[in-house]
């Protein structure tokens, strides 16, 4: 079973920016995939970004070019920078991994004021 442990969100203004970490309690390098979604309320969640074992990325039309993710096998953590964030931004983000089953984080709230 894999843990994850979400941390970094906050409120922030339209056009700020914030880092999302996620540390898993298993290998980030054995982990076929990590991702970050998110779910506003009266939403159903969402994908954002993904990560790939072999470091293949995908992400949502809607923060493409606005949002990085990446992986750090030594601290067995993944990021989301977030940057020129906007209001439609502000939902609960929840870290995903895939290992044979999916796993989840308890989510962390992003507040993007106007």
């Amino acid at each position: 079973q894999v843990q994850l442990v979400e941390s970094g969100g906050g409120l922030v203004q339209a056009g700020g920016s914030l880092r999302l970490s996620c540390v898993a309690s298993e290998s980030t390098s054995s982990i076929y995939a990590m991702g970050w979604y998110r779910q506003a309320p009266g939403k159903q969640r969402e994908l954002v970004a993904i990560i790939r074992r072999g470091g293949t990325k995908t992400y949502a039309d809607s923060v493409k070019g606005r949002f990085t993710i990446s992986r750090d096998n030594a601290k067995n953590t993944v990021y989301l920078q977030m940057n020129s964030l906007k209001p439609e931004d502000t939902a609960v983000y929840y870290c995903n991994a895939v290992l044979g089953d999916n796993y989840w984080g308890q989510g962390t709230q992003v507040t993007v004021s106007s």
